[in-house]
């Protein structure tokens, strides 16, 4: 049962994955098609689409025939402008009842992509990691360069797309491995979507993450058969949608759940948040050993 209030972006038609990669590699569009279905079935409120580096024309068809099998709205994943650009154009919002697209991602580098609004209205998910200064591109490191990149972000999205109201803005604070944080990157995560999340100007914005980047690199069970990834992830959605997350791209085959500050997994992550350094970790290490 999905979470109340949690926007589902599935994410299996990607071709970072390698189950996918091996269906594009092999031109069995039946098997990306079935992702769709399936994602759909299972609770997706969109379905991503990210061909990796293949033709604009690849990305335009593959959208054509998404569209052909789902009434989902889709979610057009990719940093190249003229990749983005093919499938948006391709994209019809009568066969998705009305709904927009989402376009994913944009950065302070990408400014290109608000050109795109023109060939069709989206809903951008602006990726708050980096920031403009001194005629440079500065790594959002801390929690108020992350607030601060959003704003900016914000603040283009209402400059090259008039009219575009707050909830159409889905801001990505960006998530790193909990498996290799040793610099706090958990902190200031969940420190920035507070900012964000207290800021009346941004009130009604969306947020989002990629959850199954949470928790790469870490084994899928412990000793005594708990699940770790989906147990932490549920964790982290515990601790951060009351902070206003309220959509992930992530797995429909994943159980998340509100967890009770007992459970084991949420005993972690609120060490982790206490932790600094090669503690942190310690502290993933005994949660996964079990």
């Amino acid at each position: 049962m999905a979470i109340a209030g949690l926007t589902i972006i599935g994410e299996s038609i990607n071709d970072s994955v390698p189950s996918t990669k091996a269906l594009f590699e092999s031109g069995d569009i039946a098997g990306i098609l079935e992702l769709a279905r399936s994602q759909d079935a299972a609770g997706a409120a969109y379905i991503d689409v990210n061909v990796g580096s293949r033709s604009p024309e690849f990305m335009a068809d593959l959208v054509v025939q998404i569209q052909q099998v789902t009434g989902k709205p889709l979610s057009i994943d990719t940093p190249d402008p003229a990749i983005a650009e093919a499938g948006l154009s391709a994209y019809r919002a009568d066969l998705a009842g009305g709904g927009k697209p989402i376009l994913n991602s944009i950065t302070v580098a990408r400014e290109r992509m608000w050109e795109l609004y023109a060939v069709q209205p989206f809903r951008p998910i602006l990726l708050a990691t980096e920031l403009a200064g001194e005629g440079k591109l500065i790594p959002a490191r801390t929690a108020e360069q992350t607030y601060q990149a959003a704003k900016a972000l914000a603040a283009a999205a209402r400059t090259h797309c008039p009219g575009i109201a707050n909830d159409d803005l889905i801001i990505d604070p960006g998530i790193a491995p909990l498996a290799g944080d040793t610099e706090g990157n958990l902190k200031r995560l969940i420190a920035a979507m507070e900012r964000i999340h207290a800021d009346p100007d941004l009130a009604g914005v969306h947020m989002s993450v990629g959850l199954s980047n949470f928790t790469v690199m870490l084994p899928s069970k412990r000793k005594d058969g708990m699940p770790v990834k989906s147990t932490l992830e549920s964790a982290f959605l515990t601790i951060a949608m009351p902070r206003g997350l309220d959509m992930i791209i992530g797995s429909v085959k994943r159980k998340y759940e509100l967890l009770p500050e007992e459970h084991p997994a949420m005993q972690c992550l609120r060490a982790v948040l206490q932790a600094d350094g090669f503690e942190a970790l310690m502290h993933v290490r005994n949660f996964y050993a079990g």
